[in-house]
């Protein structure tokens, strides 16, 4: 799916036409063109040839319907994954993909196991958050987050990335608040520079997973490049220009970074008034598992008696296959046996 053709079906039309088929797609969520009865049946099908509304995928939802995972098939012919989360305050949020894999290659990660194929355009990002607007639409619900936390670094594809968060946060797009957008990234610099200089109050997440550089080149090989120094240094000038708290991601590897040692480094190391600490027990993949609730319990603890704010992420959809890149993983697999 690519709006970008819009502009040329309606060349000759009133301006007024192609806010009804922008309002037919974002929020009447409609999937195919005839469905836009408020446009003449020539447009209709001029639409339906030139800019097709179908979104391929294949999703999976959990026992208990509060999470479920999306495998959306591109043009291409690759696959992207997207999760929905259902919250119980009655949020609804789309974590998305910008990439087919990633070239990072974090231990933890299953996308790493991938490699990396391509970076998606805007609309394939957009496509994965109207895939599950359309789903939640016969329960009268919407998506109301969008995390840029799935497969891919979302700093390596900042252009499409941007485009894609224009067009979600679009009055006549999908209209999700810029401040319910986030953007996870694994401390690439140049993108947190030009994030601080853009006309957005999304928010920004770091993807830290261990208080020291050793241990962090050990789990994630881009911190030789991105060293913890630097990400602070450029996540400080980020918070004066823009007055916007920054998340720190922490997922906790048991036996890895969950110890008292290393919380006792990160309280050292996170203690800013605008710092936000959020810990994320590891979905099991490869040789890791998560910690136990105790050994999570005490290394939150000892963050919050050092004055860290700190947030602990639900766990959802482990039946599902859940973590970056799983679903994809499995399905590969499947084909080559």
């Amino acid at each position: 799916m690519n709006l970008d053709c819009l502009a040329k079906v309606f060349r000759e039309e009133p301006p007024y036409r192609q806010k009804q088929a922008k309002r037919a797609v974002f929020l009447d969520l409609i999937d195919d063109w005839g469905k836009a009865t408020v446009l003449s049946k020539p447009l209709r099908i001029s639409l339906q040839a030139q800019c097709p509304l179908d979104i391929k995928g294949e999703i999976i939802w959990a026992k208990d319907q509060n999470s479920a995972k999306a495998l959306i098939a591109l043009d291409d012919g690759l696959k992207v994954e997207s999760v929905l989360m259902k919250h119980k305050d009655g949020r609804n949020t789309v974590c998305v993909s910008s990439a087919v894999g990633c070239p990072l290659g974090c231990l933890f990660c299953a996308t790493g196991q991938m490699g990396f194929k391509r970076n998606l355009n805007s609309w394939e990002i957009v496509g994965q958050v109207l895939f599950f607007a359309r789903q939640l639409k016969s329960s009268l619900s919407k998506i109301t987050n969008v995390v840029f936390m799935g497969m891919g670094e979302p700093f390596l594809n900042y252009d499409n990335v941007l485009a894609a968060v224009r067009i979600l946060n679009d009055k006549d797009g999908l209209n999700i608040g810029a401040r319910r957008i986030s953007l996870s990234t694994v401390g690439v610099i140049e993108g947190i520079k030009k994030l601080s200089k853009e006309n957005l109050q999304v928010n920004l997440a770091i993807s830290l997973h261990a208080p020291n550089d050793f241990l962090r080149s050990k789990i994630i090989p881009a911190n030789k490049k991105y060293p913890l120094k630097e990400i602070l240094r450029e996540v400080d000038a980020y918070i004066k220009k823009t007055n916007r708290r920054v998340m720190f991601e922490y997922i906790l590897l048991a036996g890895v970074n969950d110890s008292p040692k290393e919380a006792r480094e990160l309280a050292a190391l996170i203690k800013k008034p605008l710092h936000l600490v959020n810990l994320i027990p590891c979905n099991k993949t490869g040789m890791f598992k998560p910690p136990t609730k105790e050994r999570i319990r005490k290394f939150r603890e000892i963050l919050e008696k050092s004055g860290v704010a700190v947030t602990e992420r639900w766990r959802f959809g482990r039946e599902i296959d859940a973590a970056c890149g799983q679903l994809a993983i499995k399905k590969l697999n499947n084909k080559l046996k």
